[in-house]
């Protein structure tokens, strides 16, 4: 059976590369090999020196560690390395998923942990819990994701910092999603690649992995650290069982990861600190010009500020979010990213918040904007 086509990445295969004004990238500002290994007081030799064999399956032990680290009460063991964070989500529900078991999956989502476990388990068994609008923001409705799982649902999906709409869970959200997986005793996979890009002074939450055995938490190097070149991802999986299994699959899909990927990987975590700083005022700088850019075209686009992340949902008055994204690319040069590319309606639009041209390109949309409206 034929998995449906993959509609965000294609969008950006098609136009990434090729549009000059990005506005809608989920990742930070990137860096190069030399300036990483600068910032960790590294030079090029020691990578130049690295050895090009094969790597452990699970990942280098000294690069497990770091992981665990950054997870009070995680060992090592329970760390399993990935070539892409992307290969953490496919791999996760092939392990737990079989064909007719029930999953509730939060939405918007990034389309592979919707449409993964559509594929495995039936999109009849598949349901959604959407992320609410409001006033003061995007919010989770925790009775409604109570009403969804029933003693049948066998995992549910969610992602924190969410993307597309940087909505942030309190404490106690968090703890109380954790509870209604925990009172049906379901495997709850969570999505924490934005973790560490929290704004406006909002404290880091805890990992999901610190509340739930059945939690798998999925993070990564790509979007808080500004370094999506890399590859690198894992998998925080407690469960022994569970994580021999997600092993063997992983042994289907990459055997292991790439030496190079974990080499700087390790670099990167050891000055991780400086590199989420780096990202979170790049947002933070990028939110400055965004807030006065909304409150000059109020009739045209619904601005909720996020909570956290790299991302926001932006409301768009038009007959079709996908007709204008068109014309954005064929008349400005400016990408953003329409709502149905991320399972939601095609009045929104994703916009990126953490590369330093967004100035520059949000002032190219709004030329644009000026010439058309």
């Amino acid at each position: 059976m034929n998995i449906p086509s993959f509609a965000i990445e294609e969008y950006f295969a098609k136009y990434e590369f090729t549009t000059p004004y990005l506005l809608c990238a989920s990742d930070c500002e990137s860096l190069t090999v030399g300036e990483l290994l600068a910032l960790a007081g590294r030079s090029l030799d020691d990578l130049g020196h690295l050895h090009l064999g094969y790597t452990e399956s699970q990942g280098h032990p000294r690069l497990r560690q770091a992981i665990a680290d950054r997870y009070p009460g995680v060992s090592p063991d329970q760390v399993v390395v990935l070539n892409a964070p992307e290969e953490g989500i496919y791999v996760t529900m092939r392990t737990l998923l079989e064909p007719g078991d029930e999953v509730v999956v939060m939405a918007p989502a990034y389309a592979s942990l919707l449409q993964v476990a559509e594929h495995i388990c039936g999109r009849d068994q598949t349901r959604l819990w959407p992320i609410q609008p409001t006033e003061q923001g995007w919010r989770v409705n925790l009775a409604h994701l109570e009403n969804l799982v029933t003693p049948q649902t066998k995992m549910i999906i969610v992602n924190f910092p969410h993307n597309p709409t940087g909505c942030l869970p309190t404490y106690d959200e968090l703890e109380a999603i954790v509870a209604i997986a925990e009172k049906q005793g379901c495997w709850l996979f969570w999505d924490e690649m934005y973790r560490g890009l929290e704004l406006d002074g909002r404290e880091t939450l805890p990992s999901a992995a610190a509340f739930y055995d059945r939690c798998l938490v999925l993070g990564g190097l790509s979007k808080v650290h500004g370094l999506p070149g890399l590859r690198s991802g894992w998998v925080i999986i407690q469960d022994e069982a569970v994580r021999g299994r997600f092993i063997n699959w992983k042994h289907y899909t990459s055997i292991c990861a790439a030496a190079p990927s974990e080499f700087l990987a390790l670099v990167a975590l050891s000055v991780q600190e400086q590199l989420i700083s780096r990202s979170r005022r790049i947002i933070q700088e990028n939110l400055l010009e965004a807030e006065p850019f909304f409150a000059r075209w109020p009739e045209l686009f619904t601005w909720r500020r996020p909570q956290a992340g790299s991302v926001a949902l932006l409301g768009v008055n038009v007959p079709s979010a996908t007709q204008f994204c068109q014309e954005l690319i064929e008349q400005a040069g400016v990408l953003l990213l329409p709502g149905p590319h991320l399972g939601y309606d095609d009045h929104h639009v994703r916009l990126g918040l953490g590369r330093r041209n967004f100035a520059t390109n949000l002032s190219h949309l709004e030329t644009y904007l000026r010439e058309n409206q």
